[in-house]
């Protein structure tokens, strides 16, 4: 009888005891639903010429986040790279992006997970730990690359933790997360729709907490707008000055950059994140100029009506 475990490759591998005698190695590949080759199999690291392509995805997608798989082979191409779009896709999947624009609901969400509503709709916060959110996003380095999200609170855009992973599991989300909810607690914390923020462990943890959970809807544009704004300000102002060697550099230059994000750096109160955690505006003045500011940087252009790129891509 075969074991029916809901796993992936990874996690059945160190099930597996080579060293246990009673059962050989086959019949434990065998029982656990896992092929012998499976059992071996070590992945290749990411050739030069991908972790490239990587690297000029990363800086296109930062200038043009709505630029799906044909549009970001065709700039790949414009560049003098001959690649074809089933590459551009592939490392666009290693990469963990998509993009973003609004997409007709034309059928629905299969996940096993539960997808919580948008809650944000409508809703202009009014303080601190009022909304947090939390995103991921590529880290390119010298040799390689890694992954780091965030937690941001919405109102004062005061990152309370990050976190790096060489992988895209769940565990350093929750790392993040754990991180957060030592220092304070909102009332309602927005992710995306991603494998980690749907995982039961995740949101367990968020109910556990007594937080209300909210989505953003797939592929739209401003459901997460300030955090995708941190990518922007991180990746310009930190990652793109930087190569870094090991993981090590990078939470030291990061954590070193989110110092300064919080306690130095002004947002669009004029006022450094942390400041503006104990400060007060009139909400509608600032959902308006938030809106109006992502608008005015060209962070999302083409999305209003006449309006026009200018943003070479």
């Amino acid at each position: 009888m075969k074991k029916n475990l809901d796993c992936s490759v990874k996690e059945k591998r160190p099930l597996i005891d080579p060293a246990f005698g009673d059962i050989s190695l086959s019949r434990q590949c065998e029982l656990l639903g896992l092929s012998r080759s499976g059992y071996y199999y070590q992945p290749l690291p990411a050739s030069e010429e991908d972790l490239l392509f990587m690297n000029l995805i990363d800086e296109q997608y930062t200038l043009t986040p709505y630029y799906g798989v044909r549009r970001m082979t065709a700039a790949l191409r414009r560049m003098g790279h001959r690649v074809n779009h089933k590459r551009v896709a592939r490392l666009l999947r290693t990469m963990g992006i998509e993009a973003i624009y609004p997409k007709p609901r034309s059928s629905s969400n299969q996940s096993e997970h539960i997808i919580h509503p948008y809650l944000l709709r409508n809703l202009i916060p009014s303080h601190s730990n009022e909304v947090w959110a939390a995103d991921i996003t590529y880290i390119r380095m010298h040799q390689g690359f890694l992954y780091l999200v965030a937690i941001m609170d919405w109102y004062s855009r005061y990152v309370v933790s990050f976190q790096i992973s060489n992988t895209l599991e769940t565990s350093f989300c929750l790392d993040a997360l754990e991180t957060a909810l030592e220092r304070s607690c909102p009332e309602i914390f927005n992710t995306d729709q991603g494998v980690q923020f749907t995982s039961e462990e995740f949101t367990s943890t968020l109910k556990q907490a007594d937080i209300r959970i909210s989505m953003d809807g797939k592929g739209r544009v401003f459901d997460n707008i300030f955090v995708e704004r941190l990518w922007r300000s991180v990746k310009y102002e930190e990652v793109y000055l930087n190569e870094y060697r090991t993981g090590w550099e990078a939470e030291k230059g990061l954590s070193r950059y989110f110092r300064h994000y919080n306690e130095e750096r002004p947002s669009c109160h004029v006022v450094a994140p942390y400041e503006n955690r104990n400060m007060r505006v009139y909400p509608h003045c600032f959902f308006i100029f938030s809106i109006f500011l992502s608008y005015a940087v060209g962070l999302y252009p083409g999305v209003f009506p006449g309006e026009t790129s200018s943003v070479s891509p």
